[in-house]
């Protein structure tokens, strides 16, 4: 699809597109709150384009943004889709909101890694181009794939966990000793995407997840849950089962240096106050 990047330039302010990142870079400490680089998974704001949940973003007051493959690309075009596949057009309008905003793209994921190198590449890429810390996958069986290219690019790559499937004894994820499995003796810029809201869906303790994979933490996923359920839901940060502060201990210990995407994957339509809180109470932790 051929985009007229003029119309694109003015749907986000005409801003220029200079400095644009060309490649990875370790999370600047001005993107910190509380000492931790902490946004939004754009999927908190998936019934919304990807320019509104960079502005979502902002006005929860994250600094960073962890994009997810899919997402609608602006209110006035919601048929075009952001993700490895956008054009050059699209990504550079995606920056200049992002620059407009003073909001840092950090992570993109949850996103299938093939075994196949072309294909993998093209995610890499993509990630290159927006300047990205790090990839969120699950695609295990593409480890060799994803090794090559984590040393060739230096962009990290975190394994996320869903929930245990009692269903589906063959998903492994949820475990956070299967990922340290997975990690032992390849390259330390692949570890964890911890999220801390499926480990309380499957029973588990996130504090406890978090000290298994010590050293191997690249990013979090950052959620409270109302109870160990499975079929918990999201409440705001510090009211539920996932004891955030015991958490952020941890990552503090062990000179976590990634991005914390909050998900507030409930209220859908009317989130931003919730992810602002979450914000504010890792400024408050760091403030201790």
């Amino acid at each position: 699809m051929k985009i007229n990047i003029l119309h694109l330039l003015t749907l986000v302010g005409g801003l220029s597109l200079a400095g644009t990142p060309t490649f990875a870079a370790p999370i600047p400490k001005d993107c910190q709150t509380g000492g931790i680089a902490i946004g939004c998974q754009s999927w908190t704001f998936n019934h919304y384009s990807v320019m509104e949940a960079i502005d979502k973003t902002a006005a929860a007051g994250g600094k960073v943004i962890e994009f997810y493959p899919g997402q609608k690309f602006s209110p006035e075009h919601p048929d075009w889709k952001f993700d490895h596949n956008a054009s050059d057009e699209m990504i550079a309008a995606v920056q200049a909101r992002l620059k407009k905003d003073g909001v840092r793209a950090v992570n993109y994921g949850v996103v299938g890694i093939p075994k196949d190198e072309a294909g993998a590449r093209k995610i890499f890429e993509f990630a290159k181009k927006l300047g990205l810390y790090a990839i969120t996958t699950e695609s295990v069986e593409s480890i060799d794939t994803i090794e090559k290219l984590v040393k060739e690019y230096d962009i990290r790559v975190g394994f996320h966990d869903h929930q245990r499937r009692p269903n589906d004894p063959g998903y492994k994820m949820w475990d956070p000793n299967y990922v340290l499995s997975v990690l032992k003796g390849h390259d330390p810029r692949i570890g964890s995407c911890a999220d801390l809201g499926h480990w309380a869906q499957s029973g588990l303790k996130p504090a406890d997840c978090l000290n298994i994979l010590k050293g191997h933490v690249i990013s979090v996923h950052l959620h409270d849950m109302n109870s160990f359920e499975g079929n918990a839901h999201d409440v705001p940060c510090g009211t539920g089962v996932c004891d955030i502060a015991a958490c952020l201990d941890e990552l503090k210990a062990q000179h976590f240096a990634g991005n914390v995407s909050i998900e507030f994957e409930y209220n859908w339509m009317d989130n931003v106050t919730d992810a602002a809180q979450a914000v504010g109470f890792v400024r408050g932790y760091g403030a201790k």
